[in-house]
This record gives structure tokens, sequence and C-alpha cells, in this order.
């Protein structure tokens, strides 16, 4: 067992280890109540026994899968149901799945009665390694990514690597994507394992997952108990490919290509972008791109099926949440390891660099 403290709010644990292990941890904080449980009906068939049998009386409220969950009705849906089942503001709901499960219930437990407590148990990847960590929710609106939401800090995050053995093999490369990011924003080393052991992760090896996933947490923790509310610049480099990732997704169809996918495209254009204005090295580039295909990741826009689409993405990538004043702020790398967050971007400059991308 791993215990990660987050000193954000009044502070919570990430637990990296089999669900059994937190039983104690975890009925504690129930306090012998019958609890919510928004999932969707894939997952709950999947763990909904195991959890039960750990926390007792739960209540599933099924969502639609992925990105579809993330919609207004489904929020609106969800707050009704809290209503209908008695929840108050001490009422712990739990969040069984993966990133827009947990996106949607945070938001929905820190807008009912001004906030209750949401308690993550993340069932992918991507999840586990990122998105379950850090108090970040939000639906989707308006055809764009993560357009409405807020900041709700869970009271606990239960990790457990055992649970994406029943994971889609599509679900876990591309939650290895933001495995890799972490490495590529400010620890070579990290990308240097992953390299040696990316395809082991993968494959199965539990002990891999296990370290990835601890050393991801530990990562974010320190990121964001430095920056909460992502407003210094601190928290912006998490970003990294992201800008390009929420406009692949938001011009392919939210939903069509996994928020993973994307990112993997996203970390290759911003380090593609970062070696045409020389702030990196072409092989550095290289690197990054052999290293996400190799292990079975999209790396292009036409993997996405967006060839010939940079005004498009252009255009999304100008509503994002960094930008400030006009400027294009994107997060940049002077190399591997060395990712920044830039103070604006020519604009030509990136059209063009759009226009030309495969």
């Amino acid at each position: 067992m791993t215990i990660i403290p987050l000193a954000v709010g009044p502070g919570y644990d990430v637990v990296v280890a089999p669900l059994e292990q937190s039983a104690d941890r975890l009925r504690a904080l129930l306090g012998g109540r019958a609890v919510p449980v928004v999932t969707d009906e894939r997952v709950w068939s999947l763990h909904g026994a195991a959890l039960k049998a750990l926390v007792g009386a739960a209540e599933p409220l099924l969502v639609p899968e992925g990105e579809e969950a993330k919609q207004w009705p489904t929020l609106q849906r969800l707050i009704a149901d809290f209503s209908r089942l008695g929840v108050d503001r001490s009422t712990p709901v739990i969040a069984l799945g993966g990133g827009s499960i947990g996106d949607l219930t945070g938001l929905a437990a820190g807008l009912f009665k001004r906030g209750c407590p949401v308690i993550h148990v993340p069932t992918t990847l991507l999840a586990q390694a990122d998105s379950a960590v850090g108090g970040k929710t939000a639906i989707d609106a308006e055809g764009q990514k993560n357009l409405v939401g807020m900041f709700h800090q869970p009271a606990l995050v239960l990790a457990d690597p055992t649970l994406l053995r029943t994971l889609h093999p599509r679900q876990l490369h591309a939650g290895y994507a933001e495995v890799v990011k972490y490495g590529l924003i400010d620890d070579p080393a990290f990308f240097g394992w992953c390299e040696d052991h990316g395809a082991a992760l993968i494959g199965g090896d539990e002990d891999a997952r296990n370290r990835a996933i601890v050393t991801c947490i530990r990562a974010k923790a320190r990121t964001v108990s430095a920056d909460v509310e992502d407003r210094g610049g601190t928290r912006a480099l998490l970003n990294l490919g992201h800008t390009f990732a929420h406009a692949i997704e938001a011009v392919a169809g939210l939903g069509t290509v996994l928020h993973g996918e994307a990112v993997s495209i996203g970390m290759t254009l911003a380090f593609d972008f970062s070696a045409r204005l020389e702030l990196c090295s072409a092989d550095d580039a290289v690197r990054v791109r052999r290293h996400l295909q190799a292990c079975g990741l999209p790396v292009t826009l036409a993997q996405a099926g967006l060839s010939g689409q940079g005004e498009a993405l252009l255009r999304e990538m100008g509503a994002d949440k960094k930008n400030t004043g006009g400027r294009l702020r994107l997060v940049l790398a002077h190399g591997i390891g060395r990712a920044f967050l830039s103070d604006g971007v020519e604009r030509a400059a990136l059209a063009e660099f759009l226009r030309d991308a495969p």
C-alpha cells in the first residue's frame, strides 16, 4: 500500500492499493450510510459487487459511458437523484469509473447543496494516474471540452491497479499517454523508464503499473499543491499537449477520439512545434513520437481523421482556458523533461505548423 497525501483544502489521501486494503478507511468515511455510486453499466457489472462487499448498501446511479456522460441533461438527472436519495452535505458520493465519471460526479457533488464529499474509485489508467487527483471537475458544452466546471477536491481517492485487468486495450493505451506526460514535463528519468517499461506496463505488468501510477500521482500532488486553482502557471504544465488535444476532440466530435489518444497526438505536436520554433532539438521530438508510436498510440492528425483541418483546430485552440488577452498560450518544451508555459505564440506560425502537420 502506498499513501500519498495532498495538502489541499482540508487535505486528503490517495491510496494506491487493492480496494480491500482500504475497507476500514472507506467505511469510516461512510459512517454506515447507504452510499450513492455514480458509474456506468459496464463498470458496475465488472466492479459493483466488489465495491458493495466493502461498503454494504450502495445505490448505483448509472450514466452513459465515456464523454456522453459529460452533458447537461446527465448532470441535471444526477442532481435530481441526489435529492431523491436524501443526500446531505455530509453524505459521501462515490465516483466509480474513468475520467468522465470522475469529472461528472465531482461537478455534481460540488454543486449539490453547495458541496458534498466525493470519493473517487478510478477504474482506468488515465483516471488512476491523473484525472482522479487534483479536484478539477467539468462537463462538455457548446461543442467544447470541459467548458463548464469547478474545483471540488475529493475526500479520498482509492487507486487499485488490479482493476485495470478488465480495462479495454484501447482505453489502456490511451491512459498510458497521460503517464508519459509526467516524464515529458519535468522528469526525463521517468520518461527513460517509460521507454524501457512502457510495453510491459501496457502488457499487464502490475509492478510497472503500480510504479507508474505512484510516480504520476506524486508528481501531480506536488504540482497541484503549488497551484491549486491553476492560476499561477505551474499547474498549467499538466496540460502539456492538451490545447492541441482538446481541439482535436472538438473538431473530430467529442467522444470520437479518446482523450488519451488526443493527448498523445497533442504532445507529439507540442514537441514538433517546439522543434520548429528551435526551442528544443528535433531529436527530442523524434524520440517522443517514436515512443508513443511504439506503444500503439496515434501521433498524427491523419490518424484522428483530421488531415487538412488546421484552420478548424486553430479556432478551437483560440478558446483554450490558458489564453489571456487574445494570446495563444501553449505548453511547449525546451526538451524532454523541460516543459514550460509560453507567454504567447504567433498565430500565423501556429497556423502554418498545423497546415503542414501530417
